[in-house]
């Protein structure tokens, strides 16, 4: 038996929500809790855009790619990233680093959605 999450995040801060979704997602809200499977769970996050996110946020925060190659690594600001791809990237970002980082990451992740 799936069970379904719906958190408004309008006027909250990112952090907040994200830990959030993370705690519900790991299955740490629920009395079966098994660190070795997949909570069954549904978590829908609405109103992602209308989060709150301080102006200074948006211009420290930074994300970080590195292809490997010398030279290759590359910063972007939560300012840019949202701009380019929305706030849904980085509250999906920061659910995705809160997780723990094994095979049942993916599979946590699938159970997330995100609406405007």
């Amino acid at each position: 038996m799936e069970k379904e999450y719906t958190i408004d995040a309008k006027g909250r801060a990112l952090g907040r929500v994200a830990s959030e979704v993370a705690k519900i997602l790991n299955g740490k809200t629920s009395p079966d809790y098994k660190a070795n499977e997949v909570a069954p769970v549904k978590v829908t996050v609405l109103n992602v855009s209308s989060l709150n996110v301080s102006l200074d946020k948006m211009k420290q925060k930074k994300y970080v790619s590195h292809s490997g190659y010398p030279g290759s690594q590359k910063f972007e600001t939560l300012e840019k990233l949202s701009g380019r791809l929305g706030m849904n990237e980085a509250l999906k970002r920061a659910v995705k680093n809160m997780l723990p980082k094994n095979k049942l990451n993916k599979l946590m992740m699938k159970n997330l959605s995100i609406k405007d």
